[in-house]
């Protein structure tokens, strides 16, 4: 840009020998503006694909293109709005039909989680590649952090350790195989880069690992070592096994977002080339930033307070529904507050984005083995209770086989809806299992370190 100036003509060097003329920078030059693929000039700091080309906020092209959402699928979960108001009416004008309030406000928490989903995609389009897809990711899981720390408020140990371990399950089985069979339907064989497997893959091991130890010693020594002294080194070996994990986080995200940026900005680029409706995608009408920012406040404050509503109710629930805690915590819930997600990786695979589905689903695995698990366990340890990683045998051992079950589908680069059909039929025996698992104080293997757990 500095080759052309408006009031000064350019010089040729006095050495001539080279035969070619140097043309001197203007003194000062004001940058020219950049314009998208739509024509809308680009805000600085903004991405020029999720430049909107407007200002602050707009209430009719908020509210509409909130409507549109990502995808078909994920704007029909909108039709789901009405049961925002009626859950919260129903929580506070018939609090005692506990069975109702339940599935009002379970209902609720999918489009509210929905928005969530929708604005940080929003946002992340703002923003380098990488790092959007990271921010997207953990606003995602503030849903589920806020549905944790409400369970935690109520001492429901037990659902949140079987909840932890359920998200995961559900990312790795369920979503991960409706993805491989999305994709699969499209077209013959699925290619993924090798980067996005191999790194999620090992430290998925390395999470499942951890969270395992804690059990697996409680398991070994049961028995051998007086209960109090056994649950209180449990608790220990927990907190201190959090601390480990979250510092896995945190280099893991410094080798996405520095070391290794460049490697994985230029394989979510190739994929964005891929998307058999990227022309789509530029053409739609996007928030603001403002915009962007407001849509996450409402959809947070919404899902909070479906979430306490929906907390609330479980005790009841399981006592006169006969719903054991591991298939509220292994598959309900879960299920809700990882809805966003789901549908987002969904839209990725049909369109043959392969590569962020797959981020999509690791990353959120990830997230909730070494940055959730940890901050349940730190908060619960700050708030004095007994939130640790001393989970259920059954659960643990069901998690490390997933984990190696994806790991082996992972290995090869390439997916086909045979693949995903397994992996969703693998979830669908879980979920049985679960149904019929008892409650930890009916017998269970890990029972005696939950005594905050107050059914």
């Amino acid at each position: 840009m500095g080759l052309f100036r408006r009031n000064q003509a350019a010089k040729p060097d006095e050495n001539v020998e080279s035969g070619e003329a140097k043309v001197e920078p203007a003194e000062s030059s004001t940058p020219l503006p950049v314009y998208n693929h739509n024509g809308h000039k680009v805000t600085k700091w903004i991405h020029p694909h999720g430049e909107s080309g407007r200002k602050w906020f707009s209430p009719w092209h908020f509210v509409r293109i909130c409507a549109r959402s990502t995808s078909r699928v994920s704007a029909a979960v909108n039709v789901l709005w009405p049961f925002v108001p009626i859950a919260i009416a129903f929580h506070f004008a018939k609090p005692e039909l506990h069975l109702w309030v339940f599935i009002l406000n379970y209902i609720a928490m999918v489009p509210t989680a929905n928005l969530v989903g929708f604005a940080g995609q929003e946002l992340a389009r703002k923003i380098p590649k990488v790092a959007g897809l990271i921010v997207e990711l953990t606003l995602a899981s503030v849903v589920e952090i806020i549905l944790i720390m409400v369970l935690l408020r109520k001492d429901q140990i037990v659902v949140i350790q079987a909840a932890i371990l359920g998200s995961i399950l559900a990312n790795l089985l369920l979503c991960l195989g409706a993805c491989f069979f999305a994709s699969g339907i499209r077209r013959d064989i699925t290619h993924f880069d090798e980067h996005v497997s191999e790194a999620s893959n090992g430290l998925l091991l390395v999470a499942g690992l951890g969270l395992l130890i804690p059990s697996a010693f409680y398991t070994a020594l049961k028995g051998v070592l007086a209960d109090d002294i056994l649950q209180s080194r449990v608790l220990t070996i927990s907190r201190a096994t959090s601390i480990c994990l979250l510092i896995a986080y945190l280099i893991f995200v410094w080798f996405q977002l520095r070391t290794h940026h460049s490697i994985f900005n230029q394989i979510l680029e190739q994929d964005e080339e891929n998307d058999e409706d990227r022309h789509k995608d530029l053409a739609k009408d996007k928030l603001t930033l403002t915009e962007s920012v407001i849509a996450i406040v409402i959809a947070l404050a919404c899902v909070s307070l479906h979430a306490v509503f929906l907390v609330e109710q479980i005790p009841y629930v399981v006592e006169e529904r006969h719903i054991s805690d591991p298939f509220m915590g292994l598959i309900l819930v879960p299920l809700v507050e990882k809805a966003a997600e789901h549908l987002t990786a969904l839209d990725e695979a049909w369109d043959n984005q392969m590569n962020f589905a797959l981020s999509h689903i690791l990353g959120s695995a990830l997230q909730t083995a070494l940055l959730v698990a940890p901050i349940a366990v730190i908060v619960g340890w700050g708030l004095d209770k007994p939130m640790g990683l001393n989970f259920e045998i059954f659960m643990v051992v069901i998690l490390i086989l997933a984990i190696i079950v994806v790991g082996n589908f992972l290995k090869d680069g390439k997916t086909n809806y045979l693949e995903g059909a397994l992996c969703v039929i693998v979830y669908i025996i879980v979920a049985i299992t679960a149904w019929f698992y008892p409650n930890p104080h009916q017998g269970a293997t890990n029972s005696a370190v939950i005594p905050g757990d107050h059914h």
